[in-house]
């Protein structure tokens, strides 16, 4: 097993960031063939997941996740912590701050129009890593 690690700098506030051309990075410099990427972000208020990454589904996705858990409520974290930032905490609950993605003949197992991204749901911009275990 090898580690990589990805750096991203967000907005927050549902900020979302195309991480493929990342993974495509570390799979040529490793000149992998087949392989599993476990990929993990570190913190609790931000998630992995796949999309077709272009403005009008980012923003169908922003609206669903706002429409789902929105920003402004009553959340019991926020007055536990006097924080802002519950609503984050949920959202990274549901989406997951991990993901898998295989590796055949030394490209992703993606389809043509996916990508894996990372969302920052957090209240302020971040530096954000992304831990990737490679597995042969």
């Amino acid at each position: 097993m090898k580690t990589e690690y990805i750096i991203v700098n967000t907005n927050g506030n549902n900020d979302i960031v195309d991480i493929t051309k990342n993974l495509e990075s570390i799979i040529n410099e490793a000149k992998l063939k087949d392989a599993i990427l476990f990929l993990n972000v570190i913190g609790s208020t931000a998630a992995l997941t796949t999309m077709e990454y272009e403005s009008g589904l980012e923003k169908d996705l922003k609206q669903a996740i706002d429409k789902l858990i929105p920003f402004k409520k009553d959340y019991a974290h926020n007055a536990t912590w006097s924080d802002d930032n519950g609503h984050a905490h949920l959202r990274s609950s549901f989406i997951k701050t991990n993901f898998f993605v295989s590796v055949s003949g030394g490209k992703l197992d993606l389809g043509t129009w996916q990508q894996v991204v990372l969302i920052d749901f957090d209240t302020r911009p971040r530096e954000r890593k992304i831990v990737v275990k490679i597995v042969i």
